[in-house]
């Protein structure tokens, strides 16, 4: 538990420096593009009007899942994706691709990987507020179930944090890790219950979906916008998510720590 308590002491120490660096990161890559940083906004939008387009439109004929109109049920699940997917897949490379500079001089390498989760912050919160304003449109009422959000934006930070201080390590260890992560996030795309619903498959396959953390975030989310269930309704199941992460964690903080000194070794 040191490894674990060292590494979040390291965050919380140099918290200033993370959002300085995430502001100056999303800066720095739209400042050669004349809408700047409105591209994390559009990018996003034109991507949830395709996915209407093809899944909702072309494939369910506009049928509401359940009675939520599928627009509103794909941006529940995209909003978070769009979030989680990039940030795991840029978070994992983050010590690889600047290990070489802050070796030159006394810097906190894991912060790096928390650097690209605040940068893809800004965005997912704007991406909320959307998403808010589309709920309102469709008068859809979450009620007092909003009260449960901020423990869903915690699961979400705390896996990413877990999962790309892991992978980070890892990818620059083995080159071809990264490669791996990139093809697992690709497939999850599609294995996770985004464009459909978990109550569509019989109970058994419902179980082993949920070994996929992603569902549990994904659903959250749901239940919560949507106003359909508390977060403690499967105890069971929370204790698999939050035993996942921590697993995650303990096991990236302790090759983080064993390694931190040695990366430039591997580049």
């Amino acid at each position: 538990m040191i490894y674990i308590f060292s590494i979040l002491k390291e965050q919380f120490t140099h918290v200033g420096l993370i959002f300085r660096l995430a502001l100056y990161d999303i800066k720095s890559k739209y400042q050669m593009h004349y809408l700047g940083v409105l591209w994390q906004l559009f990018n996003p939008l034109v991507q949830v009007g395709v996915y209407w387009f093809v899944f909702g439109i072309g494939l369910r004929n506009g049928a509401p899942i359940g009675n939520t109109p599928y627009i509103v049920y794909l941006l529940l699940g995209l909003v978070p994706w769009f979030f989680v997917s990039p940030t795991i897949v840029q978070g994992s490379n983050s010590i690889y691709s600047k290990v070489n500079l802050v070796s030159k001089m006394k810097f906190p390498v894991s912060i790096l990987p928390s650097i690209t989760i605040i940068s893809n912050a800004f965005n997912f919160v704007v991406m909320l507020i959307i998403l808010v304003i589309i709920l309102v449109l469709y008068d859809i009422n979450s009620g007092v179930y909003l009260l449960q959000l901020p423990y869903y934006m915690f699961c979400l930070l705390m896996f990413v944090f877990a999962f790309t201080l892991l992978s980070s390590t890892v990818s620059v260890l083995i080159r071809d890790f990264q490669l791996l992560i990139q093809s697992l996030m690709k497939m999850l795309f599609f294995l996770t219950p985004i464009f459909w619903s978990l109550d569509s498959f019989p109970k058994e396959f419902q179980r082993i979906i949920e070994l996929n953390p992603f569902t549990y975030l994904i659903n959250g989310f749901r239940d919560t916008f949507l106003g359909t269930g508390w977060f403690y309704k499967d105890l069971v199941y929370m204790f698999y998510f939050w035993s996942f992460t921590l697993v995650l964690l303990f096991i990236g903080s302790i090759l983080h720590n064993n390694f931190k000194n040695k990366f430039v070794d591997y580049l």
